[in-house]
């Protein structure tokens, strides 16, 4: 049974959650913004592959079935564009569909090279987004791990590990009961899936090398091993070994607002290019190719992926690593990504209203009715207030506890009345 303070408590902890989960305005549309790279939702009730922005995602679709497809580059907010039936109510002109748009599987709610839908309530692995196409990808579709069973719809009960035990599978685990995956998530700093590396030739050129791992095996029957790793850590790893491996917390591409500290996310170095020898002026400083890279290359342009799909992991300083000589440079054109950090993701403007609680709110807005207006709802406020205490009198004097049907009641009566008059 709750009493009148837990139900104050509990509501006060709800502001405060509303408050950091929420915490900017959403009163602007970022469609007259342009485009930009933003936060970018598909709405599933709308049923449209467009991309809706996060001022929209609340004030438009908050009562639809939406999917977060997280950041986006160069996107411009289709909620007030012909594409949508729904109106938008923070842009109220209607304009063309945007042209400038990418819409790729995400904008079908398929991720991955497996085109797979997302479900959180089964998802067990990471998954990771690729820093050219911002799609996401599984850790075993990219050849980190063999791919687990579906999450169990009951989890199962577990001794809770120690300190140490804990910091131990921290270190080693990427998700839920999972041994770790072939390339750690502190191993590198960004990704890049295969069939973007294969359209950028300096990508190409420095797969395999050190500081640019790729994923490979020998035959079709062995074992799968990084390439481009130094010597100590280039040693075969049995993808799904579960021998003396820790397993730990759950890190999953999460769509509910968890943190995202539990899901890799496409991270970018703090550092730019800054050598002055790295100029079109001067000789390649690329490193020599990778023979078996460029083999995995080759095999997966022609639609052979047995050996590798091709998919490159780039350690820290990544940007800096960069020859930008006559032959390389042109690789870099119309992708700034590339060189530029970090990107510039548009954050709307704080809401001066979190942190309100729901009394505060109401008196601001009463405050802003006009003279009549407000003391005709101060009125019927304090009528109200007095019929409910009247009603609960006798419950107080009873010991009687007060049910949600009795609210129910109270309120119905109460609606009755007004209808009578």
């Amino acid at each position: 049974m709750s009493t009148l303070p837990d139900i104050l408590a509990s509501q006060t902890d709800l502001e405060a959650q509303a408050a950091e989960a929420l915490p900017h305005s959403f009163s602007h549309c970022t469609y007259p913004l342009g485009e930009l790279r933003q936060s970018v939702y598909l709405c599933l009730t709308c049923a449209e592959p467009r991309g809706i922005c996060s001022a929209c995602s609340i004030a438009c679709h908050g009562d639809h079935e939406q999917l977060e497809l997280f950041p986006k580059r160069d996107f411009q907010c289709d909620c007030p564009t012909h594409a949508l039936a729904h109106p938008c109510t923070l842009h109220t002109i209607a304009e063309a569909p945007n042209v400038g748009n990418s819409y790729g599987q995400n904008f079908r709610g398929l991720f991955c090279r497996c085109s797979r839908k997302y479900e959180a309530e089964k998802e067990r692995e990471t998954m990771i987004q690729c820093l050219a196409c911002e799609d996401w990808f599984h850790e075993s579709c990219l050849n980190l791990r063999e791919r687990p069973d579906s999450r169990e719809p009951s989890p199962v009960q577990i001794e809770e590990p120690t300190e140490d035990e804990a910091a131990t599978e921290d270190d080693d685990a990427s998700s839920s009961g999972l041994p770790p995956p072939l390339i750690r998530d502190d191993d590198y700093d960004a990704f890049v899936c295969g069939s973007c590396v294969t359209r950028v030739p300096v990508l190409r050129r420095y797969a395999g090398t050190p500081g640019v791992r790729i994923v490979v095996r020998d035959s079709d029957t062995a074992i799968w091993r990084v390439e481009g790793a130094p010597e100590s850590e280039s040693e075969p790893v049995e993808v799904g070994d579960e021998a003396n491996v820790a397993t730990g917390s759950k890190r999953t591409r999460a769509e509910d607002g968890a943190d995202e500290s539990d899901a890799k996310r496409a991270r970018v170095s703090p550092s730019l290019i800054t050598d002055p020898k790295a100029t079109p002026t001067s000789p390649c400083l690329a490193p020599p190719p990778n023979p078996l890279a460029t083999d995995i290359m080759t095999r997966h342009a022609n639609g052979d992926p047995s050996r590798g799909a091709g998919d490159i992991f780039l350690a820290d300083g990544w940007r800096e690593r960069w020859c930008r000589c006559s032959s390389c440079a042109p690789s870099f054109d119309f992708r700034s990504y590339l060189l530029s950090t970090p990107e510039e993701t548009y954050t709307p403007p704080p809401d001066p209203d979190a942190g309100l609680s729901l009394e505060a709110l109401g008196m601001r807005a009463l405050m802003g009715l006009p003279r009549a207006q407000a003391i005709d709802s101060l009125r019927a406020f304090n009528e109200m207030r007095d019929g409910l205490m009247d009603y609960l009198r006798p419950f107080a004097a009873e010991g009687r506890v007060v049910g949600e049907e009795d609210v129910r009641a109270f309120f119905e009566e109460k609606e009755r009345q007004r209808g009578g008059r």
